[in-house]
């Protein structure tokens, strides 16, 4: 049985941000209070709207080539990166032509600047390099969290692991410093 136009609008909306409330009330769905999160929520318990979000994920997974693995390939080339593959022996940086899969996936610029020495009796040009990579403690954080070794989610329950009330879903958003 297939979705009618407004769930199917939902599917496509919620691919977006994976946002359902948001997801809900962009297919046209009207709610007031809280009621478009219960009502997304619901939708996502849909097994025709599950099975289609399944669907158009898998899809966009082999349409754009981004994939779990992928994203975690290009995080441990950042995490595991050893910086001395930018350079030759002698110190000096390699051209981008010289560097290695790695190396090129990591490195998001380059300073190059000349500046003319001076007192020197003839003009003399001192080239300088920078290479700027890919924040590591970032990458290793998000690794982390993949691998289950950082969590930002705080589970409330009550008494012997049950609910503390059935269907509500407590979030803890951290502050904002700026707001006081």
């Amino acid at each position: 049985m297939a979705l009618n136009d407004k769930q199917q609008r939902f599917v496509d909306e919620y691919l977006i941000d994976l946002n359902a409330t948001a997801a809900y009330r962009r297919a046209g769905y009207t709610a007031k209070g809280n009621a478009a999160e219960v009502n997304a929520a619901r939708l996502l318990r849909n097994a025709k709207v599950v099975l289609a979000v399944k669907e158009a994920m898998k899809a966009r997974e082999t349409r754009t080539m981004i994939t779990q693995d992928r994203v975690l390939q290009e995080l441990a080339r950042i995490a595991f990166f050893d910086i001395r593959k930018l350079y030759h022996e002698d110190g000096s940086m390699k051209l981008p032509h010289e560097l290695d899969d790695d190396a090129a996936a990591v490195l998001s610029g380059v300073d190059i600047s000349t500046s003319l020495v001076a007192g020197a009796e003839e003009p003399t040009s001192v080239l300088t390099k920078k290479a700027k990579v890919f924040d590591k403690g970032a990458a290793l954080t998000l690794a982390m969290r993949h691998l289950g070794m950082l969590t930002d989610k705080t589970e409330v329950t009550g008494k012997d692991g049950a609910p503390l009330l059935e269907g509500v879903t407590v979030k803890f958003v951290k502050a904002d410093a700026n707001r006081g």
